[in-house]
């Protein structure tokens, strides 16, 4: 079996978990390792050497995922104690363990979490000491093959489904999408709120509260892994053989080469920024000061993982099977008798030319066994002899001052595309990708297949996926029959199998993904109409509503009157007289096919005042009609009608009309449609305050809440406009989804108003906009311990901070207060 994953538990503990392509994971624990206190590393690493190694128990499984624990007794060699022990075996997944990660302690938890990610899409948490997991996630649709952990117990979790999902204990709280294949990495970074995530489609990503901020493209092939050197600084390692050192602003620093194969792993030493790597070279490098100060060949073809512990020694794991530790303390390296052992296996591994590692061998010109009396220039230099007619690969020591021998070549057992028939696509390997031609007008789809699968239901999820009818079922799966010849799965030996690809030794350049995606204001002027200018006046002193600034509100009180906010927030002020003049005026403008007539006119001014309370009739359904017609008019000229909308929606009649099941999803993508942010100002705070005022009514409600995801992704894309109405606006907006979200136990949806909360608070300046943001904050959070950790987790704290300080208006000052207590 495979170790796939490696992580150090909580620091100051030599704990380490090792996931195996298997359904159980291990915990190791050392009983005899002392912390070096986490000094910088100083020293030269060309003194690392084996500390030991450590055997897995499942080797001898009689089945494939099955554990067998009781086969062997304690005095079998493997089991011979170099430091750590196994403390437990965890059970939970019903398919191979790709990722572990350790989630940190709490008060509820105070020796912490293990999380694991499986290919039966599934994520178990387990206590330290209890086998079986404590709860399941379940939410990917496809292998959960990377996890990390940030503050307040939350979980980044990526997968072969394109996505990621942040998680707070036992529930999903947000999913980010954006790549375009398979995540391999994610890291949490340890500002709050700020998350990367590496994929297939060789991009990596930086997402704010759940928001894509920025996109890092440099690498030609797979993003393998990530690192955290610091809250500006990570590494990413790629299938292209190369680690890239990036600044957070997006700037790639220096490009680190040394490795001539796949890059699985990297990992950073404590408070310094020396790192480690491991990849498909059957190599472990050490870098110090951006140069590759040492390399360590291992008998084993894939290093799939590593990490490094406290007291800087080493663990990786790797294809077969088996945990290696290294140290640079002579206190801890292993005897002479082991470290010998260790060379003895390293010098009977077999080499694959094919791989690329030693680079293209001619074995008629290598030399005899006296090249090596010569000194090698550098440590971890490789060299080529004949011998025998054997070609066998050494590797200079400086610290030894001798040639170590690594392997003898041999001839390939497969892994590139042209001896293995693997493709890849979509960041997975497969025996065919087929192109299908559905007709000779239409586009053309690619099937991927393997041999183990089942062609009925692979043509099945082809024609689901595309879209396609299901006529075609029987032609496609007759198609993958005749073209695979029938073939039955092969019996490789899964030693040498990617568990996250199916596929078997890596080469770069092989085949890379190439499926990707393809991815001023008009109201100025006196005594003109200008959209909602007497909307927003707030009385300086004396009221009681913090909203209006009308009544008795009292700066003074300490009980706090601000949340949580039981009724939604609306807009209602306005002059009718102003509203209907410019549509008038604008009518004239308007196309011959647009115009209203002048019964129209008057139609809309009956409605106007019906909804405005000024008169006693109810609206009717002609008037309505009219309004849908003005409310469709050219974007340069449709603001008054808008305005006309914001305050009818407010009526229940109107309420219902456009919000009730009938013409709802046209209500909606019209409104929509003027939050675009290129769009005109005054049309994008209209369609905000209609959204606003649609909440005063239980159609509008339901309508909103239904919509809230498409609503609020659309919504906050004008943040990034100057005009502080709008902002007002998006903040009012927020609010009111916070005061619905309070009455019902919807994680997920206070997820995404908290994400919005975080982000708008970054852009806003109007003290307002401010205020309200913070209300819905507050009400976000009250009476919800899971709410309050999933704020902490964003940042939200530490952004609002700076408003404690603010004199005025008051409000703001305790509201801020308020929140932070709850914080």
């Amino acid at each position: 079996m495979f170790l796939k994953d490696l992580c150090l538990s909580s620091p100051g503990r030599q704990h380490c978990v090792a996931v195996l392509n298997a359904v159980s994971c291990s915990v190791l624990s050392s009983g005899k390792m002392e912390s070096s206190g986490g000094s910088p590393v100083e020293s030269h690493w060309d003194d690392l050497r084996p500390r030991g190694k450590l055997f897995p128990i499942w080797g001898k499984a009689k089945r494939p995922g099955t554990a067998w624990p009781g086969d062997y007794d304690g005095s079998h060699p493997c089991f011979l104690n170099r430091g750590f022990t196994e403390m437990h075996c965890m059970r939970g997944h019903s398919n191979f363990v790709s990722c572990v990660c350790i989630i940190p302690p709490s008060d509820l938890y105070p020796r912490g979490l293990i999380a694991t990610g499986g290919n039966d899409h599934n994520i178990c948490v387990f206590t330290v000491d209890n086998t079986a997991p404590l709860y399941v996630l379940k939410g990917h649709t496809n292998t959960v093959c990377s996890l990390s952990s940030g503050k307040f117990g939350t979980l980044l979790s990526g997968s072969w489904d394109t996505t990621c999902k942040v998680w707070l204990n036992d529930r999903c709280m947000m999913t980010l999408q954006g790549h375009t294949a398979a995540i391999w990495a994610v890291k949490i970074l340890p500002e709050q709120g700020l998350m990367l995530t590496g994929s297939a489609d060789k991009t990596i990503k930086l997402w704010k509260a759940g928001r894509c901020e920025r996109t890092y493209a440099g690498h030609e092939d797979c993003v393998r892994g990530l690192a955290i050197l610091s809250e500006m600084e990570f590494l990413s390692c790629s299938n292209d053989a190369s680690v890239r050192r990036w600044h957070i602003s997006g700037e790639c620093l220096h490009v680190y080469y040394g490795h001539t194969n796949y890059i699985y792993s990297v990992s950073v030493f404590p408070h310094c920024k020396d790192f480690i790597t491991t990849g498909e070279d059957r190599s472990l490098r050490i870098w110090k000061q951006g140069e590759c100060v040492q390399t360590i060949r291992l008998p084993a073809q894939s290093v799939w993982c590593c990490c490094v512990l406290d007291n800087d020694d080493i663990v990786v794991g790797a294809s077969d099977g088996i945990i290696r530790v290294f140290t640079k303390s002579l206190e801890r390296t292993a005897s002479a008798e082991e470290i010998q052992a260790f060379e003895n296996e390293l010098s009977q591994a077999s080499i694959d030319p094919k791989t690329g590692d030693l680079g293209d061998i001619n074995a008629d010109d290598l030399p005899g066994k006296e090249h090596l009396k010569d000194p090698g220039m550098r440590d971890g230099q490789t060299r080529l002899i004949k011998d025998n007619g054997k070609v066998e690969a050494y590797q200079w020591s400086v610290s030894e001052g001798r040639w170590i021998k690594i392997g003898d070549v041999v001839g390939s057992s497969g892994g590139t595309q042209q001896t293995s028939g693997k493709v890849l696509f979509e960041g997975k390997e497969y025996d065919y990708v087929f192109t299908i031609d559905v007709n000779e007008s239409g586009p053309s789809y690619k099937l991927p297949y393997n041999i183990s699968d089942d062609p009925w239901l692979t043509a099945y999820n082809f024609l689901q996926k595309n879209d396609l009818n299901p006529m075609f079922l029987d032609q496609v799966a007759k198609f993958i029959i005749d073209n695979t010849k029938g073939q039955a799965p092969l019996n490789t030996n899964t030693e040498f199998s990617d568990p996250f690809t199916g596929a078997g030794r890596y080469v770069p350049g092989s085949s890379s993904l190439s499926n990707t995606a393809p991815a001023a204001d008009p109201f100025t002027g006196a005594g003109r109409y200008v959209p909602g200018s007497a909307s927003n006046v707030v009385a300086p002193v004396g009221g009681h509503d913090p909203y209006t600034g009308m009544g008795a509100y009292q700066s003074a009180k300490a009980e706090n009157i601000y949340f949580p906010k039981k009724d939604a927030v609306t807009f209602d002020q306005a002059n009718p007289t102003q509203i209907l003049g410019k549509l008038k005026e604008l009518n004239g403008n308007a196309a011959e096919e647009q115009k209203l007539t002048e019964d129209d006119l008057i139609i809309l001014e009956k409605l106007l005042s019906a909804t405005c309370n000024t008169s006693a009739e109810m609206p009717t359904a002609q008037q309505i009609q009219t309004l849908w017609k003005a409310i469709n008019w050219p974007e340069d000229i449709v603001f008054p009608a808008l305005d006309i909308l914001r305050l009818s929606v407010r009526h229940p009649i109107v309420n219902e009309n456009f919000c009730g099941e009938k013409a709802h999803v046209q209500f909606i993508h019209l409104l929509l449609k003027f939050l675009n942010p290129q769009g005109k100002p005054a049309n994008q705070l209209l369609a905000l305050r209609a959204l606003c005022n649609c909440f005063v009514s239980q159609a509008g409600q339901k309508l909103l809440m239904e919509q809230r995801d498409e609503i609020m992704t659309q919504a906050i894309e004008v943040k990034s406009g100057n005009n502080k109405n709008v902002h007002i606006a998006l903040a009012t907006l927020t609010l009111n989804y916070a005061v619905c979200l309070h009455k019902v136990n919807n994680i997920e949806g206070k997820a995404q108003c908290l994400s919005v909360i975080s982000t708008v608070m970054e852009v806003v300046k109007d003290l307002e906009a401010v205020f309200r943001l913070l209300v819905a904050l507050g009400t976000l959070i009250s009476d919800d311990k899971n709410a309050v950790q999933l704020a902490k987790s964003l940042g939200v704290d530490s952004q609002i901070k700076k408003y404690v300080s603010v004199s005025e208006p008051a409000k703001v000052k305790e509201c801020c207060r308020f929140v932070l207590n709850l914080l």
